[in-house]
C-alpha cells in the first residue's frame, strides 16, 4: 500500500484531482468530508460548538451554521484554534484507521487522505508522499470567488490562514501545476497515478 497525502492552498483544485485520482483507482479518503460526519445533525461535536459559538452556530434544522461558523474562526484566532483542537485530532484518528482498513482490504492500493492542512498540522508524518496541488494566488482567489457564498473579505482572510504557498511547496514530494485546464491536470494525474501503483507494489 501507498498512503499519499494530498494537499493545497483553498482553490488550488484538490478535490478536482481527488476525482481524478479516483477515476484511476485510487482509494480516496477526505479530510473535509469526514469533518461534515463529525458535525452532521446529533453528533455531540454540534454541543460543544453550540456552548463556544452560541444558538445561532446551529441551524433550525439541526445542521451547522457554515457561514457564520467560517466568518467566526477567520476573524478570530483563538476561535479558529479552538475548533480545530476539536476536530484535528478526531480526523487524523479516522484517517488512519480507514487507512488501515484499506489496506488490509486491498495491500497494493494507492491510498490518497485529502488534507488541505496537511503541513499545518504536521499530517505529513502520517503519510508516504506529499503531493501538492498548486496554483498562482491569483488563480486561486478567482476560483474560490466563482464558488458564490464567499466574501471578498472571506477569501482573503481564508488564504492567509493557510501556510505560506513556498512552505507548503518546501514539503512536497510530488507537485502538480493547476494553473491550466481540466485537461492538463488529468494528464499530470495519469501521469503521478502509474508511479503511485508501481510504488504501491500494484504494477
Amino acid at each position: 500500500m501507498l498512503c499519499v497525502g494530498l494537499t493545497g492552498g483553498i482553490g488550488c483544485g484538490k478535490s478536482r484531482a481527488a476525482h481524478a485520482f479516483e477515476r484511476l483507482g485510487a482509494h480516496i479518503l477526505d479530510a473535509d468530508l469526514i469533518a461534515r460526519e463529525l458535525v452532521a445533525p446529533g453528533h455531540e461535536n454540534l454541543t460543544r460548538i453550540q456552548s463556544r459559538f452560541g444558538p445561532d452556530s446551529i441551524l433550525p434544522d439541526g445542521s451547522l451554521n457554515r457561514p457564520l461558523l467560517r466568518s467566526r474562526v477567520f476573524s478570530d484566532p483563538a476561535d479558529k484554534a479552538w475548533l480545530e483542537a476539536l476536530l484535528h485530532p478526531q480526523i487524523r484518528q479516522l484517517m488512519r484507521e480507514r487507512t488501515r482498513q484499506i489496506g488490509r482490504r486491498t495491500p497494493a492500493a494507492v491510498v490518497m487522505q485529502v488534507i488541505p492542512l496537511l503541513v499545518e498540522i504536521g499530517a505529513q508524518k502520517d503519510v508516504d508522499r506529499v503531493l501538492v496541488i498548486d496554483c498562482s494566488p491569483a488563480v486561486q482567489y478567482q476560483r474560490v470567488l466563482g464558488r458564490g457564498g464567499w466574501t471578498a473579505k472571506d477569501i482573503e482572510a481564508a488564504m492567509a490562514s493557510q501556510c505560506p504557498r513556498a512552505e507548503r511547496l518546501r514539503h512536497a514530494d510530488d507537485i502538480i501545476d493547476n494553473d491550466g485546464s481540466p485537461a492538463a491536470l488529468e494528464a499530470q494525474v495519469a501521469q503521478l497515478m502509474l508511479r503511485y501503483r508501481q510504488l504501491a507494489g500494484a504494477d
